[in-house]
């Protein structure tokens, strides 16, 4: 048989266990690291060899990328109209499904 004594002690030692873990548990929650901007982090690195007083006059990789997503919405604008036009010039043969 198992004494009450011997209950007591494991009872105890669970407890003190429990304790000791639950402070250990919260100080390891930490805050969740901010998401990683890529482009953030190439501008970073594009100016980091250069001297400060010339960095400003440098293109920024987010500016040369916002460049091409403009020339790529005009290309596509240009897709649109040339679409439509193509077949009526007969510059292109018309493509029928």
């Amino acid at each position: 048989m198992i004494s009450t004594r011997r209950i007591v002690a494991a009872v105890g030692l669970a407890v003190g266990v429990t304790g000791l873990a639950a402070p250990m548990a919260n100080a390891a929650v930490s805050e969740a690291p901010k998401p990683l901007n890529p482009i953030a982090e190439l501008d970073k690195l594009a100016v980091s060899e250069i001297p400060a007083e010339y960095q400003a006059a440098l293109p920024r990789v987010s500016t040369q990328l916002a460049g091409l997503n403009r020339l790529n919405s005009g290309l596509d604008e240009l897709h649109q109209v040339t679409d439509l036009v193509a077949p009526v010039t007969g510059v292109l043969p018309a493509i029928e499904p």
